[in-house]
């Protein structure tokens, strides 16, 4: 029952609480919201890569599981491109782009983000949906080993920030209130709760199956990062802001180790 309360309490906290802190970033003019995004986003590339390279593969590997080396490899690259097609699907079904291959085949490559024009309702039902995965995940990690499942919480916790954040200013253009926007985001960070109490029940039985969720997971993490938050970086190529991105994404990974090590 103890270990039931850690993983719903670090849930609120990867899921509930980033929304409250994602939520106080609206009170900052939209000029200073643009500074700050960049720069939490470089923060949690590198918790992404820092929890998936120090926390998630190393258990996964532990001698305790017993689990071929080569396995942890395949899962991990199936992982990868599991999530390169769904993202594809994603893509197809719902352009994120003023315009793209599928719907203006002329505009290829063109790579405009057109989030504010997303319909409120399927943001609502898909960061549902993305918390519910991520409650798994922080559970998986939990009954592993509870230093990993901290370290989980807070790398989720960490992008999903400023993913939050672009979430409402999304709902907001789409003609909700400011209260409207915060009621559906922290009910849609709930599905974290839901899917950790569900995987907690689930997986408890099934301890062989932990390592391979980790590696699952730590793709998640890795593709994530390298595939979605850091081609946005390229945009500014300047050195200082080169310099400033790379400082924040040692920062992320030392956050995770130190966290890490403090911990165990």
């Amino acid at each position: 029952m103890e270990l039931l309360l850690w993983i719903i309490s670090f849930s609120l906290i990867g899921g509930l609480l980033s929304v409250v802190f994602a939520s106080s970033f609206l009170l900052l003019s939209e000029k200073s919201r643009n500074i700050a995004v960049p720069h939490l986003v470089s923060f949690a590339i590198g918790a992404l890569l820092g929890a998936s390279l120090l926390g998630l593969i190393p258990h996964a590997l532990s001698p305790e599981f017993g689990v071929d080396p080569h396995d942890i490899g395949l899962t991990l690259l199936l992982g990868l491109l599991s999530f390169f097609v769904l993202e594809k699907l994603v893509l197809w079904r719902h352009c994120h782009h003023d315009h793209c291959d599928v719907h203006d085949p002329e505009s290829a490559g063109h790579n405009h983000d057109n989030k504010a024009k997303a319909a409120g309702t399927l943001i609502v039902i898909g960061d549902g949906i993305h918390n519910f995965v991520d409650g798994i995940l922080i559970a998986a990690a939990f009954l592993t080993d509870t230093h990993l499942g901290i370290v989980t919480a807070l790398a989720i916790a960490a992008h999903e920030i400023p993913q939050e954040l672009g979430d409402f200013v999304i709902l907001l253009h789409s003609g909700y209130s400011r209260k409207k926007a915060l009621l559906f985001n922290v009910l849609s960070s709930l599905g974290t709760v839901v899917g950790a109490v569900i995987a907690y029940f689930l997986l408890a039985d099934m301890q062989h199956l932990l390592p391979y969720i980790l590696v699952i997971a730590a793709s998640s993490f890795i593709y994530i990062a390298v595939a979605d938050l850091i081609p946005g970086l390229h945009q500014k190529v300047r050195p200082l802001e080169t310099l400033q991105q790379v400082s924040l994404i040692a920062a992320g990974t030392i956050f995770i180790y130190i966290a890490h090590s403090t911990l165990h």
